[in-house]
């Protein structure tokens, strides 16, 4: 038997990553069951830790900190099989980045003066007066004194020239902004929008690269350019800009065989003379490549800083998909480009032209009820400071042959709208989808091609929206909700490798909350609090993410660190979400219970309700949300704590459960019995164990009855709608669930698949029935549905390193086969009906063994392998 697919930290061959302690995993292969593993780490070709032969079918082992920067780390590990025979040795490698000490060079900024920037390129022709309009409005209201427009700024390039040695080369560099570097001419490493997304007031994130190949004996240039990104662009709903500073910079190390030969420092020099004339995170970006030879270099300014740096402890973002332009003209005459799928990225384009001729392309994600290119669907240009989110692109030509890919934006679009005076007669234009490194790990086919078109809707929109962080959506707000994670991340794992980055997201979350415990909704921000930010950061639901998200990702992989990292963020959520229940009054709630009761402060509630309003949620002063988590996630909690083998705490989190299940009984239902004409009343109430098994058969019956007299429809909102089928199906009630999911009107999944979607809309009629599109139409929250495919109708489970498979075929599909690459191999699952019979199949992958419950009764333990059934 041999070990396979090894990562470190969940990563493979991780460069830059922290110094500290190592999760390692693998998978199994030529063989049937691993009956013991030995591991051997190294550090810098020592022997740093040996295992020894350790008795154990696990796929994963904790070892000891790898101390120290700049560290060549390799781990190999062999494995024995079911007759105590060893393998041979598997190897991975991993290298640690810089510690806080090492850094030797000096933050540089290259805007050493004023610049005056004339204000007529596209970025800021539309974002000036927008922002004048709104600030004269203000002040003839009474508001507040006008303020002045801010020019988007150009981007800056810097340079220095250094000699050095051949041998082993690594660069290290961060930046305030967002850097691309080129080492002689060549661009160093793929990753694009780096460092990466940050709280970048709190600490930033470098990265490691290996140049040996790039460095010359001898003279060298590295050259920078250094762009707003995340630091300085617009921003979230509102555009506010320079949320985190409004001076950039970079700093970097380059190293030959572990000397420094290259630093940041005073000597460097920099020119805002370059090709990228602007560039926003929002508003896009303006190339003129007339100036791609740099002139104009000057001197730079240096800083001290002391802000942390963490390593590359997460998969860099990259280019991935590419998608070609068709170009076709709308009715009312205006040419636009169709990529055919509705991606987050960027547009990149080559064409023949004269010197001075312009190619602008707007990028939207849909046609509106005429057919003609929109982007008002995402807009809330009343709130946002600069008119809207521009999504522009635009390059001035240079004579003869161009191309031009943008370095400093992101956008969400399908089409883009094209203006220039130039012949496109020859033009490409190429759609590449930019996300984190994840590759899918989740396939679901079936006998419904609405069906099959749903999962990958799914698909695309969590590559649309994990670009570093988990995002709602990549075009009007960008950002980081807690909620949309904690309903997300079952099917989130199951779709995609995501573990690196939900976890790189965790630690925002964690330097984003607040002293008393509560939840930041958004991490990073994405904008300024308003006066309802820190009452809404109370919301149950959301805030209980820091509990839901870790919790889901130790079962799925086994890795404690997860839950150590994270404990202190979650307790102290849970403290406050109890002391909202300890200021229960007499008047709210009398009984033994009340003081486990939530009905203090202010909730979004359910949330997204088809005929709630969200006013109508938030102010409901009878909401059970926060009485549910408080006993769902503190049983959750326990486990954390027992994990982690914090007995007491575990023992304290289980009663104060306990109680709040008490609580919720006295206070929402009439001995067990709920009365609401809202189902996810009856929905959370059953997922979350809070009725006895009876009274969750009586209410899985009552909300059935609920879902068939309202014409196969759901009426649940954000927090429970992917639980609706699981709950249904779980308790005899497949049919209704079946045609739940197949429903083709709105509310339901498959109505955006009828009107041509190729993602999932943040609301159920993105499009609505006479073609008029609304809100953002690339939203992954809603995705969460595949969770059931995967794990209710192919019946896939795998937590705590074991597999239950219990399918639930339905004639409605006709077939229905889940593939899901998981952290201990490839699991399929797949049924057909032939007639009345059904047929099932199955793998299982080595070293694990299934426990399979089928429809028919029977219980089948399937050994490593292909079966039938």
């Amino acid at each position: 038997m041999q070990a396979i697919n090894l990562t470190t930290n969940h990563l493979t061959t991780p460069i830059g990553i922290d110094a500290g302690p190592l999760f390692l995993a693998w998978q199994c292969a030529d063989g049937v069951r691993q009956t013991a593993y030995e591991i051997e780490v190294t550090a810098n070709g020592k022997t740093v830790w040996q295992s020894g032969k350790v008795q154990s079918s696990t796929m994963h082992a904790d070892a000891p900190a790898v101390g120290g920067s700049r560290v060549c780390g390799a781990w190999k590990v062999r494995l024995w099989d079911e007759n105590d025979q060893p393998g041979v040795w598997s190897e991975a490698a991993f290298e640690t980045g810089l510690s806080a000490a090492d850094w030797a060079g000096e933050w540089v900024d290259p805007e050493t003066e004023e610049i005056d920037i004339h204000g007529d390129d596209a970025i800021n022709a539309f974002a000036r007066p927008n922002w004048e309009r709104k600030q004269a409005e203000k002040e003839a209201a009474g508001k507040g004194t006008a303020e002045p427009y801010k020019p988007h700024r150009l981007a800056s390039y810097l340079r220095k020239i250094f000699t050095a040695p051949k041998g082993g080369a690594r660069l290290y560099i961060t930046a305030k902004g967002l850097y691309v570097a080129w080492l002689n001419g060549v661009r160093v490493g793929d990753m694009v929008l780096a460092p990466g997304s940050f709280t970048g007031d709190k600490h930033l994130g470098a990265q490691t690269y290996d140049v040996t190949t790039l460095l010359h004996e001898g003279e060298n240039e590295l050259l920078i350019a250094l762009g707003d990104g995340w630091h300085r662009s617009t921003s979230g709903v509102d555009g506010g800009r320079d949320l985190f500073g409004d001076t950039l910079g970079v700093l970097f190390q380059l190293e030959v065989d572990g000397k420094t030969v290259c630093v940041s420092d005073a000597d460097m020099q920099a020119t805002q003379c370059g090709p990228i004339r602007q560039n926003d995170m929002q508003q896009g970006e303006v190339y003129d490549a007339r100036l791609e030879t740099l002139t104009g270099w000057h001197g730079v300014r240096t800083y001290l800083n002391d802000l942390p740096i963490v390593g590359m402890n997460t998969v860099p973002i990259r280019e991935h998909e590419a998608f070609p332009g068709k170009l076709i003209t709308t009715p009312n005459g205006e040419a636009v480009l169709d990529f055919d799928q509705n991606i987050a990225g960027y547009v990149e384009m080559t064409l023949t032209a004269h010197a001075g001729q312009r190619v602008r392309l707007t990028c939207g994600e849909t046609l509106d009820e005429n057919g003609n290119f929109t982007q008002e669907n995402f807009q809330d240009r009343a709130r946002h400071s600069e008119g809207g989110t521009a999504q522009m692109l635009e390059l001035i030509c240079k004579e003869g042959e161009n191309r031009f890919k943008p370095h400093f934006t992101i956008m969400g679009f399908r089409y883009a709208k094209v203006e220039t005076d130039a012949d496109l007669t020859d033009a490409v234009f190429t759609a590449h989808a930019v996300y984190s490194d994840m590759a899918v790990t989740g396939e679901f086919v079936c006998g419904n091609d609405a069906v099959n078109r749903l999962v990958k809707n799914s698909i695309w929109s969590q590559k649309g929206n994990f670009c570093d962080i988990p995002t709602d959506c990549p075009t009007r707000e960008r950002a980081g909700w807690t909620g949309d994670m904690g309903v997300f991340i079952e099917t989130g794992l199951t779709l995609m490798d995501c573990y690196p980055v939900v976890e790189k997201w965790l630690a925002e979350c964690r330097l984003n909350q607040y002293p008393d415990g509560r939840m930041a909704n958004i991490a990073p921000p994405n904008g300024r609090p308003g006066p309802m930010t820190p009452m809404l950061c109370m919301s149950a639901g959301w805030g209980d993410a820091a509990i839901l998200v870790p919790y889901a990702m130790y079962k799925r992989t086994g890795d404690r660190k997860i839950l150590a990292d994270n404990y202190e963020m979650m307790q102290k959520w849970y403290a406050f979400l109890l002391g909202r229940a300890r200021q229960t009054t007499e008047e709210q709630q009398s009984g033994d219970y009340a003081k486990y009761t939530v009905l203090n402060g202010l909730d979004y509630g359910e949330w997204c309700e088809p005929g709630i309003t969200p006013m109508q949620a938030m102010m409901n002063p009878r909401k059970s949300v926060g009485t549910a988590y408080l006993a769902y996630s503190g049983r959750l909690l326990a486990e954390v704590a027992d994990a982690l083998g914090k007995a007491d705490d575990a023992a304290n989190y289980r009663e104060i459960s306990a109680n709040a299940v008490k609580a919720y009984r006295a206070a929402f239902t009439d001995n067990g019995v709920i009365t609401s004409d809202r189902q996810c009343e009856y929905v959370r109430a059953i997922e979350f164990a809070l009725l006895g098994e009876g009274e969750s058969q009586a209410a899985a019956d009552t909300l059935n009855k609920m879902v068939v007299e309202n014409g196969y429809h759901l009426n649940t909102g954000f927090l429970s709608t992917p639980f609706l089928c699981s709950v249904l199906a779980r308790y005899g009630h497949t049919d209704t669930a079946y045609k739940l999911l197949l429903q083709p009107d709105a509310p339901g999944w498959l109505y955006e698949i009828g009107k041509g979607a190729t993602t999932v809309w943040e609301t159920w009629t993105g499009i609505d029935a006479e073609g008029k599109p609304h809100d953002s139409l690339n939203h992954y929250s809603y995705g969460a549905i595949c969770g059931w495919l995967f794990g209710g109708v192919c019946g896939i489970h795998y937590a705590d390193s074991a597999l239950t498979i219990a399918p639930t075929p339905d004639k409605s599909l006709g077939w229905a086969k889940a593939t899901y690459d998981s952290p201990a191999g490839r699991i399929v699952s797949g049924w057909r009906y032939d007639g009345d019979s059904v047929t099932y199949e199955f793998e299982i992958p080595a070293n694990l063994t299934a426990d399979v419950a089928l429809p028919d009764g029977r219980t089948l333990t399937l050994a490593p392998g292909k079966h039938t059934a």
